[in-house]
């Protein structure tokens, strides 16, 4: 897989070490990017700008990763809906309700999520997604093809 397919597409299917390798440069760049606008050495609506253009690639990462575990890409649409969840206003509910809703459904979410994209193993075999997952060919060389 070429680094286009590996960011901006959602076809095919990806491993867990491309899936690690993703979040680290992202967590990596999400850094960077607070760090130069905390410092004032960058705007914050340029370092907003960059987060949002990093969703694509991510989106693209996560779904292929999906496929992978023989999943629609729509599981991705968890993730965000953990996110709203938790920055919700539940105040208006009864206690109980509140836990449930802003904190056990949303870490539910992420707990399972992070298992089945980071920890658990791909379908061995084609899927409806595609053949294997072959990693990706970061260095741009001729690779070898995997069946």
């Amino acid at each position: 897989m070429t680094l286009q397919a590996w960011c901006f597409s959602y076809r095919g299917r990806l491993g867990r070490r491309d899936l690690w390798i993703w979040l680290t440069l992202w967590l990596a760049l999400l850094i960077l990017l607070f760090t130069l606008a905390a410092r004032g050495w960058m705007s914050t609506q340029t370092a907003a700008f960059c987060v949002v253009s990093l969703l694509w690639p991510t989106s693209a990462v996560v779904v292929k990763r999906l496929h992978d575990r023989n999943k629609a890409g729509y599981w991705a649409l968890l993730l965000p809906a953990a996110w709203m969840l938790m920055a919700g206003d539940w105040a208006s509910l009864p206690a109980s309700w509140q836990w449930a809703l802003g904190r056990f459904i949303p870490t539910l979410i992420l707990v399972t999520m992070s298992l089945e994209l980071g920890v658990f193993r791909g379908t061995p075999r084609e899927n409806r997604f595609g053949k294997t997952a072959c990693p990706v060919n970061y260095l741009g060389r001729r690779m070898p093809d995997y069946q």
